[in-house]
Protein backbone atom coordinates (compact mmCIF):
# COMPACT_ATOMS: atom_id res chain seq x y z
CA UNK A 1 0.00 0.00 0.00
CA UNK A 2 1.45 3.26 -0.75
CA UNK A 3 0.31 6.88 0.67
CA UNK A 4 0.34 9.78 -1.85
CA UNK A 5 2.30 12.65 -0.85
CA UNK A 6 0.26 15.93 -3.48
CA UNK A 7 3.31 17.95 -2.15
CA UNK A 8 6.16 16.17 -4.24
CA UNK A 9 3.67 14.26 -6.53
CA UNK A 10 4.84 11.14 -5.12
CA UNK A 11 3.70 7.86 -3.82
CA UNK A 12 5.35 6.62 -0.50
CA UNK A 13 5.36 2.96 0.27
CA UNK A 14 3.73 1.82 3.69
CA UNK A 15 5.56 -0.86 6.07
CA UNK A 16 3.34 -3.93 6.50
CA UNK A 17 3.31 -5.81 9.77
CA UNK A 18 2.08 -8.72 10.76
CA UNK A 19 -0.74 -8.63 13.13
CA UNK A 20 1.50 -10.63 15.50
CA UNK A 21 3.80 -7.92 15.45
CA UNK A 22 0.87 -5.12 15.95
CA UNK A 23 -0.34 -7.59 18.86
CA UNK A 24 -3.70 -8.06 17.03
CA UNK A 25 -5.37 -11.07 18.08
CA UNK A 26 -7.64 -13.18 15.42
CA UNK A 27 -10.62 -13.45 18.03
CA UNK A 28 -10.37 -10.16 19.61
CA UNK A 29 -9.63 -8.10 16.82
CA UNK A 30 -9.92 -9.72 13.25
CA UNK A 31 -12.97 -10.99 13.94
CA UNK A 32 -14.45 -7.94 15.34
CA UNK A 33 -13.54 -5.98 12.63
CA UNK A 34 -15.58 -8.05 9.85
CA UNK A 35 -18.26 -8.79 11.94
CA UNK A 36 -18.72 -4.91 12.51
CA UNK A 37 -18.22 -3.88 8.69
CA UNK A 38 -19.05 -7.41 6.96
CA UNK A 39 -18.98 -5.29 4.09
CA UNK A 40 -14.91 -5.12 3.97
CA UNK A 41 -15.46 -8.73 2.33
CA UNK A 42 -16.78 -7.01 -0.83
CA UNK A 43 -20.63 -7.76 -0.54
CA UNK A 44 -23.43 -7.23 1.28
CA UNK A 45 -23.28 -9.78 4.02
CA UNK A 46 -25.71 -9.67 7.18
CA UNK A 47 -23.61 -11.66 9.87
CA UNK A 48 -25.94 -13.71 12.24
CA UNK A 49 -23.79 -15.35 14.65
CA UNK A 50 -20.08 -15.24 15.64
CA UNK A 51 -18.26 -18.02 17.58
CA UNK A 52 -21.03 -20.44 16.49
CA UNK A 53 -21.09 -23.70 18.26
CA UNK A 54 -24.63 -25.17 17.32
CA UNK A 55 -23.39 -28.13 16.17
CA UNK A 56 -24.44 -31.52 18.23
CA UNK A 57 -22.18 -33.61 19.77
CA UNK A 58 -19.02 -31.46 18.66
CA UNK A 59 -17.44 -28.58 20.86
CA UNK A 60 -16.46 -26.97 17.56
CA UNK A 61 -17.19 -23.10 17.08
CA UNK A 62 -17.35 -21.68 13.36
CA UNK A 63 -15.42 -17.54 13.64
CA UNK A 64 -18.60 -16.04 11.61
CA UNK A 65 -21.83 -17.13 10.18
CA UNK A 66 -23.14 -14.76 7.63
CA UNK A 67 -26.44 -14.41 5.21
CA UNK A 68 -25.67 -12.99 2.01
CA UNK A 69 -28.66 -11.20 -0.49
CA UNK A 70 -29.56 -14.30 -2.32
CA UNK A 71 -30.57 -15.64 1.29
CA UNK A 72 -27.49 -18.26 1.17
CA UNK A 73 -25.29 -19.43 4.11
CA UNK A 74 -21.98 -18.18 4.07
CA UNK A 75 -19.42 -19.36 6.25
CA UNK A 76 -16.51 -16.97 7.26
CA UNK A 77 -12.93 -18.61 8.87
CA UNK A 78 -10.29 -15.88 10.09
CA UNK A 79 -6.75 -16.88 10.47
CA UNK A 80 -3.81 -13.94 11.50
CA UNK A 81 -0.89 -14.09 9.35
CA UNK A 82 -1.05 -17.80 8.73
CA UNK A 83 -3.60 -19.47 7.24
CA UNK A 84 -2.38 -22.83 8.62
CA UNK A 85 -2.70 -25.96 6.65
CA UNK A 86 -6.44 -27.55 8.23
CA UNK A 87 -8.72 -24.03 7.16
CA UNK A 88 -10.08 -25.74 4.17
CA UNK A 89 -11.07 -29.68 6.25
CA UNK A 90 -12.10 -27.50 9.22
CA UNK A 91 -14.24 -24.99 6.76
CA UNK A 92 -15.89 -27.45 4.93
CA UNK A 93 -17.27 -29.22 7.98
CA UNK A 94 -18.58 -25.96 9.53
CA UNK A 95 -20.48 -25.58 6.34
CA UNK A 96 -22.15 -29.39 6.36
CA UNK A 97 -22.73 -28.78 10.26
CA UNK A 98 -24.86 -25.56 8.90
CA UNK A 99 -26.36 -27.38 5.46
CA UNK A 100 -29.21 -28.51 7.58
CA UNK A 101 -30.49 -24.84 9.06
CA UNK A 102 -34.04 -23.96 7.87
CA UNK A 103 -35.42 -20.48 8.13
CA UNK A 104 -36.79 -21.33 11.60
CA UNK A 105 -33.11 -22.09 12.91
CA UNK A 106 -31.57 -19.45 11.15
CA UNK A 107 -34.24 -16.48 12.78
CA UNK A 108 -33.31 -18.31 16.35
CA UNK A 109 -29.69 -17.95 16.34
CA UNK A 110 -29.95 -14.91 14.88
CA UNK A 111 -32.17 -14.18 17.75
CA UNK A 112 -29.73 -15.40 20.52
CA UNK A 113 -27.00 -13.72 18.29
CA UNK A 114 -28.85 -9.93 18.56
CA UNK A 115 -29.84 -11.09 22.52
CA UNK A 116 -25.95 -11.60 23.42
CA UNK A 117 -25.34 -8.21 21.63
CA UNK A 118 -27.34 -5.66 23.01
CA UNK A 119 -24.51 -3.13 22.41
CA UNK A 120 -24.30 -3.35 18.98
CA UNK A 121 -28.34 -2.53 18.67
CA UNK A 122 -29.86 -5.78 19.73
CA UNK A 123 -33.16 -6.15 17.83
CA UNK A 124 -35.87 -8.61 16.83
CA UNK A 125 -34.14 -10.95 14.14
CA UNK A 126 -37.22 -11.29 12.05
CA UNK A 127 -37.58 -8.12 11.49
CA UNK A 128 -33.72 -7.26 11.01
CA UNK A 129 -33.97 -10.52 7.68
CA UNK A 130 -37.14 -8.74 6.38
CA UNK A 131 -35.42 -5.25 6.32
CA UNK A 132 -31.90 -7.43 5.16
CA UNK A 133 -33.72 -9.02 2.11
CA UNK A 134 -36.24 -6.39 2.15
CA UNK A 135 -38.89 -8.69 2.11
CA UNK A 136 -42.67 -7.91 3.93
CA UNK A 137 -42.84 -11.71 5.22
CA UNK A 138 -39.84 -13.57 5.69
CA UNK A 139 -41.80 -16.79 4.43
CA UNK A 140 -41.87 -15.63 1.23
CA UNK A 141 -38.14 -16.47 1.23
CA UNK A 142 -35.70 -19.80 1.86
CA UNK A 143 -32.96 -18.93 2.99
CA UNK A 144 -30.11 -21.62 3.18
CA UNK A 145 -31.69 -23.31 0.17
CA UNK A 146 -29.94 -26.60 -1.40
CA UNK A 147 -26.45 -27.26 -0.43
CA UNK A 148 -25.49 -23.96 -1.46
CA UNK A 149 -23.09 -22.95 1.15
CA UNK A 150 -20.59 -20.88 0.99
CA UNK A 151 -16.75 -20.64 2.34
CA UNK A 152 -14.67 -17.72 2.81
CA UNK A 153 -11.45 -17.71 4.26
CA UNK A 154 -9.90 -14.62 5.71
CA UNK A 155 -5.87 -14.64 6.53
CA UNK A 156 -2.54 -12.71 6.21
CA UNK A 157 -0.89 -15.39 3.79
CA UNK A 158 -2.11 -18.93 2.45
CA UNK A 159 -0.43 -21.62 2.06
CA UNK A 160 0.28 -23.58 -1.09
CA UNK A 161 -1.64 -26.21 -0.57
CA UNK A 162 -5.22 -23.98 0.42
CA UNK A 163 -5.07 -22.12 -2.27
CA UNK A 164 -4.37 -25.49 -4.68
CA UNK A 165 -7.61 -27.38 -2.72
CA UNK A 166 -9.41 -24.20 -2.86
CA UNK A 167 -9.20 -24.35 -6.65
CA UNK A 168 -10.04 -27.24 -6.92
CA UNK A 169 -13.36 -27.00 -4.81
CA UNK A 170 -14.48 -24.21 -6.90
CA UNK A 171 -14.11 -26.19 -10.00
CA UNK A 172 -16.42 -28.76 -8.35
CA UNK A 173 -19.11 -26.05 -7.62
CA UNK A 174 -18.08 -25.77 -4.22
CA UNK A 175 -18.61 -21.32 -3.27
CA UNK A 176 -14.97 -21.20 -1.84
CA UNK A 177 -12.93 -17.55 -1.37
CA UNK A 178 -9.78 -16.63 -0.25
CA UNK A 179 -9.18 -12.88 1.18
CA UNK A 180 -6.20 -11.95 2.29
CA UNK A 181 -5.63 -9.19 5.07
CA UNK A 182 -2.80 -6.84 5.59
CA UNK A 183 -2.22 -4.31 8.27
CA UNK A 184 0.06 -1.27 6.73
CA UNK A 185 1.78 1.12 9.76
CA UNK A 186 1.93 4.95 9.38
CA UNK A 187 3.39 6.43 12.53
CA UNK A 188 0.39 5.74 15.37
CA UNK A 189 -2.15 5.04 12.22
CA UNK A 190 -3.02 1.48 11.16
CA UNK A 191 -4.66 0.81 7.52
CA UNK A 192 -6.07 -2.43 7.14
CA UNK A 193 -6.25 -3.63 3.75
CA UNK A 194 -8.48 -6.85 1.99
CA UNK A 195 -7.69 -8.13 -1.06
CA UNK A 196 -9.41 -11.40 -2.85
CA UNK A 197 -7.08 -13.69 -4.20
CA UNK A 198 -9.45 -16.72 -4.78
CA UNK A 199 -10.97 -16.38 -7.33
CA UNK A 200 -9.12 -13.46 -8.51
CA UNK A 201 -11.87 -10.76 -8.95
CA UNK A 202 -10.82 -10.30 -12.69
CA UNK A 203 -11.13 -14.01 -13.48
CA UNK A 204 -14.19 -14.67 -11.42
CA UNK A 205 -17.19 -14.36 -13.87
CA UNK A 206 -15.15 -16.46 -16.28
CA UNK A 207 -14.46 -19.69 -13.92
CA UNK A 208 -18.30 -19.36 -12.97
CA UNK A 209 -18.66 -19.80 -16.81
CA UNK A 210 -15.85 -22.60 -17.05
CA UNK A 211 -17.03 -24.27 -13.92
CA UNK A 212 -20.88 -24.14 -15.48
CA UNK A 213 -19.49 -25.17 -18.85
CA UNK A 214 -18.04 -28.21 -17.47
CA UNK A 215 -20.57 -29.07 -15.17
CA UNK A 216 -22.40 -29.58 -18.68
CA UNK A 217 -20.38 -31.20 -20.64
CA UNK A 218 -19.86 -34.15 -17.71
CA UNK A 219 -23.74 -34.35 -17.40
CA UNK A 220 -23.58 -34.92 -21.56
CA UNK A 221 -20.98 -37.27 -21.25
CA UNK A 222 -22.49 -39.56 -18.25
CA UNK A 223 -25.80 -39.38 -21.00
CA UNK A 224 -23.77 -40.43 -23.69
CA UNK A 225 -21.98 -43.25 -21.88
CA UNK A 226 -25.59 -44.06 -20.39
CA UNK A 227 -26.42 -44.44 -23.91
CA UNK A 228 -23.60 -46.40 -25.50
CA UNK A 229 -24.65 -49.42 -22.53
CA UNK A 230 -27.64 -49.06 -23.78
CA UNK A 231 -27.23 -49.61 -27.32
CA UNK A 232 -24.87 -52.15 -26.52
CA UNK A 233 -26.94 -54.57 -24.54
CA UNK A 234 -29.69 -53.92 -27.24
CA UNK A 235 -27.14 -55.02 -30.09
CA UNK A 236 -26.04 -58.20 -28.15
CA UNK A 237 -29.81 -59.39 -27.39
CA UNK A 238 -31.21 -58.41 -31.11
CA UNK A 239 -28.28 -59.70 -33.19
CA UNK A 240 -28.26 -63.15 -30.56
CA UNK A 241 -31.94 -63.32 -31.39
CA UNK A 242 -31.36 -63.22 -35.36
CA UNK A 243 -28.74 -65.99 -34.95
CA UNK A 244 -30.88 -67.91 -32.68
CA UNK A 245 -34.32 -67.36 -35.94
CA UNK A 246 -31.87 -68.42 -38.34
CA UNK A 247 -30.84 -65.23 -39.62
CA UNK A 248 -27.54 -64.67 -40.58
CA UNK A 249 -27.58 -61.62 -42.49
CA UNK A 250 -25.72 -60.20 -39.39
CA UNK A 251 -23.67 -63.02 -38.26
CA UNK A 252 -20.62 -61.48 -38.57
CA UNK A 253 -21.07 -58.52 -37.39
CA UNK A 254 -20.24 -57.64 -33.47
CA UNK A 255 -22.30 -55.22 -31.18
CA UNK A 256 -21.45 -52.32 -31.36
CA UNK A 257 -21.85 -48.62 -29.48
CA UNK A 258 -22.98 -46.66 -31.98
CA UNK A 259 -26.99 -46.43 -33.17
CA UNK A 260 -26.86 -48.34 -35.91
CA UNK A 261 -25.43 -52.09 -37.54
CA UNK A 262 -24.58 -52.22 -41.09
CA UNK A 263 -23.92 -55.54 -43.13
CA UNK A 264 -22.96 -55.94 -46.75
CA UNK A 265 -26.19 -56.34 -49.58
CA UNK A 266 -24.45 -57.46 -52.78
CA UNK A 267 -23.24 -53.84 -53.67
CA UNK A 268 -20.15 -52.32 -52.73
CA UNK A 269 -21.06 -49.07 -50.95
CA UNK A 270 -24.55 -50.07 -50.24
CA UNK A 271 -25.46 -51.98 -47.09
CA UNK A 272 -27.91 -53.07 -45.40
CA UNK A 273 -28.30 -51.10 -41.65
CA UNK A 274 -30.23 -51.65 -38.38
CA UNK A 275 -30.88 -48.48 -36.40
CA UNK A 276 -31.81 -47.87 -32.66
CA UNK A 277 -32.68 -44.40 -32.07
CA UNK A 278 -34.44 -42.66 -28.61
CA UNK A 279 -37.67 -42.42 -30.50
CA UNK A 280 -37.77 -45.34 -33.02
CA UNK A 281 -36.02 -48.47 -34.89
CA UNK A 282 -35.35 -48.54 -38.17
CA UNK A 283 -34.32 -51.11 -41.27
CA UNK A 284 -32.94 -49.40 -43.99
CA UNK A 285 -30.75 -49.99 -47.52
CA UNK A 286 -28.20 -46.93 -47.32
CA UNK A 287 -27.17 -46.06 -50.73
CA UNK A 288 -23.80 -44.13 -49.96
CA UNK A 289 -21.10 -44.98 -52.87
CA UNK A 290 -18.56 -42.47 -53.73
CA UNK A 291 -20.00 -40.93 -56.75
CA UNK A 292 -23.21 -39.02 -56.40
CA UNK A 293 -24.44 -39.80 -59.89
CA UNK A 294 -24.54 -43.18 -59.08
CA UNK A 295 -25.97 -43.04 -56.37
CA UNK A 296 -29.10 -41.46 -57.59
CA UNK A 297 -29.08 -43.46 -60.64
CA UNK A 298 -28.96 -46.59 -58.02
CA UNK A 299 -31.96 -45.13 -56.58
CA UNK A 300 -34.22 -44.25 -59.47
CA UNK A 301 -33.25 -47.53 -60.96
CA UNK A 302 -34.58 -49.38 -57.84
CA UNK A 303 -37.62 -47.05 -57.60
CA UNK A 304 -38.60 -48.64 -61.18
CA UNK A 305 -39.51 -51.57 -59.01
CA UNK A 306 -41.22 -49.82 -55.99
CA UNK A 307 -44.46 -51.62 -56.17
CA UNK A 308 -42.65 -55.08 -56.32
CA UNK A 309 -40.36 -54.35 -53.70
CA UNK A 310 -42.86 -53.18 -51.28
CA UNK A 311 -44.81 -56.26 -52.02
CA UNK A 312 -42.23 -58.46 -51.31
CA UNK A 313 -41.33 -56.48 -48.19
CA UNK A 314 -45.06 -56.23 -47.11
CA UNK A 315 -45.71 -52.37 -46.03
CA UNK A 316 -44.02 -49.60 -47.23
CA UNK A 317 -40.69 -48.25 -47.27
CA UNK A 318 -39.76 -44.65 -47.16
CA UNK A 319 -38.37 -43.33 -50.26
CA UNK A 320 -35.60 -40.75 -49.30
CA UNK A 321 -34.07 -39.72 -52.62
CA UNK A 322 -32.50 -36.65 -50.80
CA UNK A 323 -31.62 -34.14 -53.98
CA UNK A 324 -29.11 -32.04 -51.56
CA UNK A 325 -26.80 -34.95 -50.42
CA UNK A 326 -24.49 -37.17 -51.92
CA UNK A 327 -25.82 -40.53 -50.78
CA UNK A 328 -30.05 -42.12 -50.48
CA UNK A 329 -31.68 -43.66 -48.23
CA UNK A 330 -34.72 -46.58 -48.33
CA UNK A 331 -35.94 -46.67 -44.64
CA UNK A 332 -38.82 -48.36 -42.47
CA UNK A 333 -39.22 -46.84 -39.28
CA UNK A 334 -41.63 -48.53 -36.17
CA UNK A 335 -41.78 -45.68 -33.35
CA UNK A 336 -40.81 -46.72 -29.75
CA UNK A 337 -39.56 -45.72 -26.25
CA UNK A 338 -36.42 -47.40 -27.42
CA UNK A 339 -34.67 -46.44 -23.79
CA UNK A 340 -37.51 -48.31 -22.31
CA UNK A 341 -35.90 -51.89 -22.13
CA UNK A 342 -39.72 -53.26 -21.15
CA UNK A 343 -40.44 -52.36 -25.18
CA UNK A 344 -37.09 -54.36 -26.13
CA UNK A 345 -38.66 -58.12 -26.93
CA UNK A 346 -41.33 -56.29 -29.04
CA UNK A 347 -39.03 -54.40 -30.65
CA UNK A 348 -36.26 -57.16 -31.08
CA UNK A 349 -39.34 -59.75 -32.80
CA UNK A 350 -39.91 -56.48 -34.82
CA UNK A 351 -36.30 -56.49 -36.06
CA UNK A 352 -36.24 -60.49 -36.30
CA UNK A 353 -39.63 -60.11 -38.82
CA UNK A 354 -38.10 -56.50 -41.18
CA UNK A 355 -34.62 -57.51 -41.95
CA UNK A 356 -35.11 -60.90 -43.45
CA UNK A 357 -37.77 -58.84 -45.52
CA UNK A 358 -35.58 -55.98 -46.52
CA UNK A 359 -33.20 -58.41 -47.99
CA UNK A 360 -35.35 -60.82 -49.81
CA UNK A 361 -37.11 -57.41 -51.16
CA UNK A 362 -34.06 -55.86 -52.57
CA UNK A 363 -31.60 -58.41 -53.20
CA UNK A 364 -32.60 -59.16 -56.84
CA UNK A 365 -33.06 -55.85 -57.99
CA UNK A 366 -29.45 -55.43 -56.67
CA UNK A 367 -28.14 -58.31 -58.43
CA UNK A 368 -29.42 -56.78 -61.68
CA UNK A 369 -27.92 -53.38 -60.82
CA UNK A 370 -24.69 -54.37 -59.59
CA UNK A 371 -24.11 -56.38 -63.17
CA UNK A 372 -25.71 -53.22 -65.50
CA UNK A 373 -22.50 -51.01 -63.15
CA UNK A 374 -20.20 -54.06 -63.74
CA UNK A 375 -20.66 -54.50 -67.20
CA UNK A 376 -20.69 -50.99 -68.00
CA UNK A 377 -17.15 -50.17 -66.12
CA UNK A 378 -19.48 -47.40 -64.01
CA UNK A 379 -22.52 -45.39 -64.31
CA UNK A 380 -25.46 -47.23 -66.76
CA UNK A 381 -28.01 -45.44 -68.49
Amino acid sequence: MYQIDPATNSIIKLPSKGFAELQYREREHLQEWIAKCPSALGEDLLIIQKEFDGFDETRERLDLLALDKQGGLVVIENKLDDSGRDVVWQALKYAAYCSSLDNEGIVRIFQEYLDRNKNGGGGDARKKLEEFFEKEDLDELVMNPGNNQRIILVAGSFRKEVTCTALWLLKHDISMQCIKVSVFNKGDERFLNLEQVIPPPEAADFMVNVAEKEKKEAVVKKTQLKRESLRREFWQQTLAALEAAGINLYSNVSPSDDHWLSTGAGLSGVPFIMIFSQRDIRVELYIGRSSREENKWIFDELLKEKAQIEAVFGREIEWRRIDDKKACRLACCEPYDSFDKANWPEMINWMKEYVPKLEKAFQKPLERIGKRLKGAGGLST
